[in-house]
C-alpha cells in the first residue's frame, strides 16, 4: 500500500487539508472548510472524480475537521485504508531553533504558540488546527513543517538587521523569510525540468500568490528572500503592504493616534492591492483596470502598477546580488496564471539577458514551461508550486 501524508494548513477561519502519496507525488483527496465561526460556512471535499460540498454553521475547527472527514468518507474515501502514516503541519514562523521537520510534542506546540508575535496572522490558527489533528489523530505522529526553514542558513549580510545589534541579539531580531516550503520545491523542480544539476544554477523564484515572495538562490542556497522578520516586508501582497518606511508606523502613532494594534492590522490586512485597488483578486483588478469607471479604474491601475514596480525592484536587486543569472521562475497563484504580470515584470529586461517570449507567455497551458525567448540567456520558467507534496514527503523523510 502507498504511504499517506493527511497535510492540514489552518488559518484563522479556514482549514485546508490534503491527503498526499508522497512516493508517487500524487493527491488522492483534498479539502477546504471556509467561514469558520460564521453563520454559514463552506465546505467541500474532492476524492478522485468526486467532489462533495456543504453549507452549514461550522462552530470551530474541531467541526470543521470532523466535518470534512465526513465529507471524505461521502465521497467514497476512508481514512483507515488509504495507508495514513502521518500528519504534517504547515506552521510559518519557528524562529531561531525550529526549523528542521519536527515531530510535534507539547513544547514544539507551546514553543509555536509563543512565537504568534512574529507571524500573528498564521502561528495563532495552526497552532489551534494542530491541536485539534492531535486530539483527533492521537496514533499518528504529527509533524511540522516550517515555512522560514530553507532560509535559516541565509548569509548574515543577508539575515541580519542595521540595528543595535544587542538588541536585535537578545529579541531574536533577524530576516527569517517564509514561503520557504515553495522556494525550495520550485527551484529544485525548476533544476529537474531543465535537466541540470541544481548545485550549478543561480535562481530567482517569485512566489507571487496573495502573500507574496522572492528569493535568489545560488546553487541550491538561498542567499536573500523579500520577506523578514515577518511575512510583512518586500513585494507588494494582496493584503499586506510589503516594505515600508518604519517611521510612517511612528508618525501614524504619534499624529493619527492610532494604536500599534491598529496599525499592524491596516498594513496586514488593508493595505497592499487591496489597499490600494479595492479587491485583491487580479482577475477583479484587470477587469477595472479594463472596463471600469472612474476613480474605480483609477485606483485599479494604481493598485497594479505600484504591484509591478516593487516586483521589478527585487528582480533587478537579485540579479545583481547573483551576478549571473540562470533561470528566473514564476509561481503560485498570480505567478502561475497571470501573464499580464509575468510580462510586465520582466519587459524592458532584455540589456539585463532576460526577455520572454509573448506567445509562450500567453499559452493556456497549467504545467511546468518555458516562457523566455531562444535566445534570452536567461531562462524563464512557470512551475507551478505544490506545497503539501513538499510537506508529505518532509514528514516521510523525518520517519525515516
Amino acid at each position: 500500500m502507498n504511504r499517506t501524508v493527511l497535510v492540514i494548513n489552518s488559518g484563522s477561519s479556514s482549514m485546508k487539508f490534503s491527503l498526499v502519496q508522497p512516493d508517487s507525488g500524487v493527491e488522492i483527496a483534498d479539502g477546504l472548510v471556509e467561514r469558520i465561526g460564521e453563520r454559514e460556512s463552506i465546505a467541500k471535499v474532492q476524492f478522485g472524480d468526486r467532489t462533495v460540498d456543504r453549507e452549514c454553521a461550522v462552530a470551530d475547527h474541531d467541526a470543521a475537521l470532523r466535518l470534512t472527514f465526513e465529507l471524505f468518507d461521502e465521497a467514497g474515501g476512508n481514512l483507515e485504508t488509504v495507508g495514513l502514516v502521518a500528519v504534517g503541519h504547515r506552521l510559518v514562523h519557528g524562529g531561531r531553533d525550529l526549523y528542521r521537520p519536527t515531530v510535534i510534542d507539547d513544547a514544539v506546540v507551546a514553543k509555536a504558540r509563543e512565537l504568534a508575535p512574529l507571524a500573528p496572522l498564521h502561528n495563532p490558527p495552526a497552532v489551534i488546527g494542530v491541536e485539534v489533528a492531535r486530539r483527533m489523530l492521537p496514533d499518528l505522529p504529527h509533524i511540522a513543517v516550517f515555512d522560514t526553514a530553507f532560509f535559516h542558513d541565509l548569509p548574515a549580510a543577508a539575515a541580519t538587521y542595521a540595528m543595535d545589534r544587542e538588541l536585535a541579539e537578545q529579541w531574536r531580531i533577524r530576516r527569517y523569510g517564509f514561503h520557504g516550503t515553495s522556494h525550495q520545491y520550485v527551484s529544485e523542480q525548476a533544476a529537474e525540468f531543465l535537466d541540470r544539476p541544481l548545485d550549478q544554477l543561480n535562481q530567482i523564484v517569485l512566489h507571487l500568490g496573495n502573500g507574496a515572495s522572492a528569493s535568489a538562490i545560488a546553487g541550491g542556497r538561498p542567499v536573500d528572500t523579500s520577506m523578514g522578520l515577518t511575512p510583512m516586508e518586500g513585494l507588494v501582497m494582496g493584503t499586506r503592504s510589503g516594505d515600508v518606511d518604519p517611521g510612517i508606523v511612528f508618525y501614524l502613532a504619534r499624529t493619527a493616534k492610532m494604536a500599534v494594534e491598529d496599525i499592524e492590522a491596516m498594513l496586514n490586512r488593508r493595505s497592499g492591492v487591496f489597499g490600494l485597488g479595492g479587491d485583491n483578486d487580479f482577475r477583479e483588478l484587470h477587469r477595472l483596470i479594463e472596463g471600469g469607471s472612474e476613480p474605480e479604474a483609477g485606483h485599479a491601475r494604481l493598485a497594479y502598477d505600484v504591484y509591478i514596480h516593487r516586483l521589478r525592484k527585487y528582480i533587478g536587486a537579485y540579479l545583481a546580488v547573483l551576478g549571473d543569472t540562470h533561470v528566473i521562475t514564476f509561481t503560485a497563484g498570480v505567478g502561475e496564471n497571470d501573464a499580464k504580470v509575468r510580462r510586465d515584470a520582466l519587459t524592458g529586461l532584455a540589456p539585463l539577458g532576460v526577455e520572454i517570449d509573448e506567445h509562450l507567455n500567453e499559452s493556456p497551458s497549467r504545467g511546468a514551461r518555458v516562457i523566455s525567448a531562444d535566445n534570452s540567456p536567461t531562462t524563464v520558467l512557470v512551475i507551478p508550486t505544490d506545497e503539501e507534496l513538499a510537506i508529505a514527503r518532509a514528514c516521510v523523510a523525518v520517519l525515516g
